[in-house]
């Protein structure tokens, strides 16, 4: 009777291994479910883990420190634009004064005319409409004119022309200040832009594992270093300025004070908005550096990009400015060799890169 027990007991064990075997598999369906699920799970807004590989990550910082570089310039053309709005609106207020004194006096003149009539016992109705009333409906009729005649008529019709004057001036005072208000919306529009996007890589690079984000931080877009033979390169090529300012295949002598100056500024922080001298964005670095060598250049890359002739950029000489992307918002100074300095993003400084390290839109001589 022992072999049938044995027997049971073989089919006893061979169904709990099949037992076994059934729930361990459904067991690691469920798991590879949940797994696959996981994702699904993630708080909103957390990248997929693979989107936070150093790959990835940069290209994501690039692109978003790229729009910032964008908005940075539209803020800084909006701020351009308000600062002359400023002066505009100090140079009407100014005119607008100064036409209301010439009115006040014209009108105090009339005035000296009717008190002499009204001695006589007779002010001329024209005169006495003008001065008991506001001027600016009544001095448009042509008729009120044809009442007066000689001396009267001229000081009227000076005073129709000055009060005219002065309308149209505070008419334009109005309109400026409506557009001073605009730009300074846009300003703090693009700031806030720029802020944003900021805000987002500075989140994205702190995700990164020390090891890795040190790397992205040493690397620049044409994966050099600042210094190193990018730099002994570009020094080189500018050699020494007493020679080189006589020289037209070297540059100009505005061209390579600049380009001198800009060397100055390698190691320097970049800082969205900045003009210098302790930090720079890109454009500001351009302004500063040309500001040293006695030239001045507008505000922003796009501006600065029709600030002097176009050449190829196989024609490049020290100070002549590279303007990246269709945009233009991007701009370095060649300083010979193939090499630019620029201030590349914010959290690096300033630094020699490769002048084709992004799509060039145009190379501009000032």
């Amino acid at each position: 009777m022992r072999p049938p027990v044995a027997s049971h007991r073989r089919s006893q064990s061979g169904l709990t291994q099949s037992v076994r075997v059934t729930v361990l598999s459904a067991a690691m369906a469920t798991a590879a479910a949940a797994f696959s699920a996981a994702p699904a799970l993630a708080r909103p807004g957390d990248p997929a883990d693979d989107s936070k590989a150093p790959g990835t990550v940069k290209a994501q910082l690039d692109r978003l420190y790229e729009q910032a570089e964008r908005a940075t310039e539209r803020f800084n053309a909006a701020g351009e634009r308000a600062d002359s709005l400023r002066e505009r609106v100090e140079q009407v207020a100014d005119r607008v004064a100064r036409g209301q004194e010439k009115v006040n006096r014209m009108r105090d003149a009339l005035g000296l005319i009717a008190t002499a009539q009204y001695r006589h016992g007779a002010v001329d109705p024209a005169i006495e409409l003008i001065l008991s009333s506001d001027p600016d409906g009544y001095l448009d009729r042509a008729a009120t004119l044809d009442r007066v005649t000689g001396r009267q008529a001229e000081q009227l019709r000076a005073l129709l022309a000055a009060q005219r004057t002065l309308r149209q001036e505070r008419q334009e005072a109005a309109r400026t200040l409506a557009e001073l208000e605009d730009s300074r919306r846009a300003v703090e529009r693009h700031k806030r832009e720029v802020e944003d996007k900021l805000a987002t890589a500075r989140r994205l690079l702190n995700s990164l594992p020390d090891a890795d984000r040190e790397e992205y931080a040493r690397a620049s877009r044409s994966g050099e270093r600042s210094g190193g033979p990018l730099r002994a390169a570009a020094l080189s090529s500018l050699g020494d300025v007493s020679a080189a300012v006589g020289s037209a295949a070297v540059g100009s002598g505005r061209g390579l004070a600049a380009a001198m100056a800009v060397r100055q500024a390698v190691g320097s922080p970049y800082a969205w908005g900045a003009t210098g001298p302790g930090a720079f964005d890109c454009s500001g670095l351009m302004q500063w550096a040309y500001g040293r060598a006695g030239v001045g250049l507008p505000r922003t890359s796009q501006a600065q990009r029709n600030a002097g002739h176009h050449v190829s950029l196989s024609e490049a000489r020290p100070g002549d400015l590279v303007i990246y992307r269709d945009d233009a918002s991007h701009v370095g100074m060649y300083v010979g060799n193939g090499q630019v300095v620029h201030a590349p993003y914010p959290g690096a400084r300033v630094r020699y890169d490769r002048a084709d390290m992004m799509p060039i839109s145009s190379v501009t001589r000032p």
